[in-house]
């Protein structure tokens, strides 16, 4: 049987109840992913917006310049680690840098000189000799913007979550509501003319196993896929959900009101699409006592 820790994830992912989650991952040879799948074609669990976002530990920032502004996620193993005064003070510096060397992408940035005449590669290396931990820099996203567009940031109170928005009207308020609804609820794409083609493509598959599982009739089955598709096009992309603020207007119509276009939006979340090592701490207790 699977693991207490693996089937509340599983339930924290899809909603399932117990005995569907245990079952989903008996079948699926307690793989998570597949679990969650298994669960979603069987009718039983929603897509998830937490499917992808496993934690390991670490911070978000945003550094903000001119007409630059960058998105960063630097990582330990530990929350406790994280928390400590040399990561605290190589984050603050590794903002800094940032903002005055405007790097566009991950090794531009890890090789960025520091105060001591390292590179901020270098600087995770020896934080990461000092505390017996791994430190890195993972990734950063950029926005670049004109003297007439604007940037809005939002990073959540705990430091695991950030957004960085590039918008044409300055209006603190809507665009700080907006900001916060991103962080919240996880959106994968602006509009839906930007959504992937695989995406549509595994969800089509998904819907259409869930459809036929249902005993819908098969004639019929096409078209309720595509009802399906299009409201989880609307659960996905940012313009289409409902704003969190006010539920009875979308984002796309809230901003419409207020006169603010969003051009493009980035938002980090701490660990997102890492595999967190599984441990079984009662497995590992009994054998300390066994020792």
């Amino acid at each position: 049987m699977a693991s207490t820790e693996l089937i509340k994830k599983l339930r924290d992912m899809t909603q399932a109840g117990v005995m569907d989650a245990v079952k989903a991952l008996k079948e699926c040879h307690d793989d998570l992913d597949k679990a969650a799948q298994w669960l979603r074609e069987k009718g039983i669990a929603k897509a998830s917006k937490k499917a992808g976002a496993i934690v390991t530990e670490g911070v978000v920032k945003t550094s903000v310049d001119d007409n630059y502004a960058a998105i960063i996620e630097i990582n330990s193993q530990t929350d406790f680690v994280a928390k400590n005064d040399g990561f605290i003070n190589l984050v603050k510096e590794i903002k800094s840098l940032v903002a005055q060397h405007k790097p566009q992408d991950i090794d531009a940035l890890n090789n960025i000189k520091t105060a001591d005449g390292s590179t901020i590669s270098g600087a995770c290396i020896n934080l990461t000799a000092k505390t017996g931990e791994k430190i890195v820099v993972r990734r950063i996203g950029v926005l670049n913007k004109t003297d007439n567009q604007f940037f809005q940031v939002y990073e959540h109170f705990n430091d695991k979550i950030g957004v960085i928005m590039l918008v044409n009207n300055h209006k603190e308020d809507v665009n700080k509501g907006v900001a916060m609804h991103i962080a919240a609820m996880n959106p994968k794409f602006l509009r839906i003319e930007d959504v992937s083609r695989d995406f549509l493509e595994n969800e089509k598959a998904i819907l259409t196993k869930q459809t036929l599982a249902e005993g819908k009739p098969a004639d019929r089955v096409e078209m309720i896929v595509k009802g399906r598709i299009r409201k989880s096009l609307s659960e996905v992309c940012l313009l289409e959900q409902n704003f969190f603020k006010d539920p009875s207007k979308t984002i796309g119509q809230y901003l419409n009101e207020n006169g603010v276009e969003l051009i493009k939006f980035i938002r980090f979340e701490v660990g997102e699409g890492v595999e967190k090592k599984q441990t079984d701490f009662a497995a590992e207790v009994a054998q300390q006592i066994g020792k």
